[in-house]
């Protein structure tokens, strides 16, 4: 279910702010009846006409995508900079990131023109893991890291609990490769977590959401999600 307004707009008959005028001036129909009410809810079988004209409706669509470090999670952006959106130039629906990665963060990205899914993944209650794999400054030691597992106050917030792995480090470089698991998606959450108890991200992939896996793909490159892996991302909520 969508509310009208937003599903007059999503057919691309206009937008949403002009979607409310034509309700409220009596030019838009559901199965039939005219509506003025901007609240009103419609779904996939409902019949919604403007000016008598039925409105054709997309396909809903659903993608995996690796997105590149340098690109902005957004459809435009007005600096110009280069957005996920761009890589799917060809695809006909209006599809949008689920959440956001940093620019200078890569890793696995979900995009879709399912407000449903969007809002029912990004809602804080929808606890799917997330892990993230990052390059920090300095060696990495498990004491430093424990107080990730209890959850830590970080700009006027406290985070839940995460779980960690080191994966590597490196003398030469006094650099570590630190594997984190998170379930949240605040703005530069992994980097300020980490941050927070002294090892400072150099550089940060996005390696895992819930099952899903960047395997096959590189940099730039996406797939579809199948079926069942739609129904198992919106049914993942603890």
């Amino acid at each position: 279910m969508e509310r009208l307004q937003k599903a007059i707009a999503h057919a691309g008959i206009a937008s949403r702010r002009k979607a409310e005028e034509y309700i409220v001036n009596g030019r838009v129909k559901v199965n039939g009846k005219i509506i003025r009410e901007l609240g009103t809810q419609v779904g996939k079988n409902d019949k919604v006409e403007v000016d008598d004209v039925p409105i054709y409706k997309e396909e809903y669509g659903y993608y995996l995508f690796y997105k590149p470090k340098g690109v902005i999670s957004a459809v435009s952006d007005d600096k110009g900079r280069k957005v996920v959106t761009d890589f799917f130039s060809h695809i006909k629906e209006r599809i949008y990131p689920v959440g956001r990665l940093d620019y200078d963060t890569s890793g696995l990205l979900l995009l879709t023109n399912d407000g449903e899914f969007s809002q029912k993944l990004t809602h804080p209650s929808h606890e799917i893991d997330k892990v993230y794999v990052a390059k920090v400054k300095g060696l990495a030691k498990k004491h430093d890291l424990l107080p990730l597992t209890r959850g830590m106050k970080i700009e006027g917030y406290k985070t839940a609990p995460a779980a960690f792995e080191i994966i590597s480090v490196d003398l030469k470089t006094n650099t570590s490769i630190v594997e984190l698991t998170i379930h949240e998606g605040r703005n530069h959450q992994v980097k300020n977590m980490l941050q927070a108890v002294g090892y400072p991200v150099q550089k940060l992939k996005r390696e895992k959401y819930g099952d899903l896996t960047l395997k096959g793909l590189r940099p730039g490159e996406y797939r579809n999600l199948n079926k069942k892996e739609i129904s198992v991302l919106m049914n993942q909520s603890k």
